[in-house]
């Protein structure tokens, strides 16, 4: 099953036998057993049996708690595993290391030219021309071999991140939705609130990766450090925002799986969320993308989303342990 997502106001999660229940008035809204799920994801007010935590953290098992605006609140999950040779190797290349600049032009390249990719297929499915859009992105990617300094490497994901939001409204085939600029605290449109909706999820996704393989999420190379933020999981999650989250969401919006009456105003902050019933969607589109499979170009064989994040994290390992030369940012075709 993947991940579970509890999207029920004051639900009652609790555990009997080998099988995680979920009830809302006494009535039973979901019962699945653990030995299915890779994590659990609670929207809003949930109350969790002291039973079904013990369980959850027996099993390694990250419980995630997101708001109904879908801002990532924390998580509670075991401590970290025991190899300590992969944080020691994760340490001693933070900085401006040849190492962490290695990895940071991986993270950069990964997402720019996957974000190229995206408006390339735009481009050959339809007669609008984006090819200005992605000379930018293919201007920003040109210098990232031959520069040798994490700021200016900030500067060039910047710089191509802003031609492909630039254009982010062409990709959008339907009326009803209109993107302008990207808006994150707090989103102020629908398309905003997929978009940001979707980060937190992958978020989830990507730092369970990570503690998986046994790195500290908090120290990251292209993210800088800050008191409370995930920089690791923040950084991994780059290559994979066009391929999963931006995928789910133009998908969402151009089949036409979510209308305006989906999203809702809070009429003091003008924050934009989508309702119970749209949120029940996106996470359905959202898990199915996770499971969907590709050919993975650097292992030769078939995975899916959910297996990649953690398939990087390993690469990742890989180049600082000196166990290979490179790593190898993921990019599809």
């Amino acid at each position: 099953m993947g991940t579970v997502y509890v999207t029920q106001d004051d639900a009652f999660i609790g555990k009997a036998d080998e099988r995680l229940h979920v009830k809302f008035e006494k009535k039973t809204i979901l019962d699945v057993p653990l030995l299915k799920i890779d994590g659990v994801v609670v929207f809003g007010r949930a109350t969790i049996s002291p039973a079904a935590i013990s369980e959850l953290l027996e099993r390694h098992i990250p419980l995630t708690f997101i708001n109904e605006k879908g801002h990532y609140l924390g998580r509670l999950e075991p401590e970290v595993t025991k190899n300590i040779f992969v944080r020691k190797a994760q340490w001693q290349a933070a900085g401006e290391s040849p190492k962490a600049i290695h990895i940071v032009q991986g993270f950069v390249r990964g997402k720019l030219k996957n974000y190229r990719q995206t408006l390339a297929r735009r481009q050959r499915e339809s007669t609008i021309d984006l090819s200005a859009y992605i000379t930018r992105i293919e201007q920003a990617i040109s210098p990232i071999d031959s520069t040798h300094n994490i700021p200016s490497l900030r500067g060039l994901e910047g710089a191509g991140s802003g031609a492909y939001f630039g254009c982010f409204n062409q990709l959008i085939r339907n009326e009803n939705f209109e993107f302008k600029k990207r808006v994150r605290r707090p989103p102020t449109d629908p398309v905003n609130s997929l978009l940001s909706f979707g980060y937190s999820l992958l978020r989830h996704d990507v730092q369970s990766a990570v503690n998986i393989v046994g790195f500290d999420p908090y120290l990251g190379y292209l993210h800088c450090d800050r008191y409370g933020r995930p920089s690791l999981a923040l950084d991994v999650m780059e290559e994979f925002r066009p391929l999963v989250v931006d995928a789910v969401v133009l998908s969402a919006l151009n089949k036409q799986f979510l209308t305006p009456g989906d999203f809702v105003t809070e009429p003091l902050s003008n924050a934009v969320s989508l309702t119970p019933e749209g949120r029940k969607t996106f996470l359905k589109l959202y898990e199915q993308k996770k499971q969907s499979d590709f050919k993975h170009p650097v292992m030769g064989r078939k995975c899916t989303y959910q297996e990649a994040f953690e398939l990087q994290a390993r690469l990742l390992a890989k180049y600082l342990m000196d166990e290979t030369d490179k790593y190898p940012p993921l990019v599809l075709k």
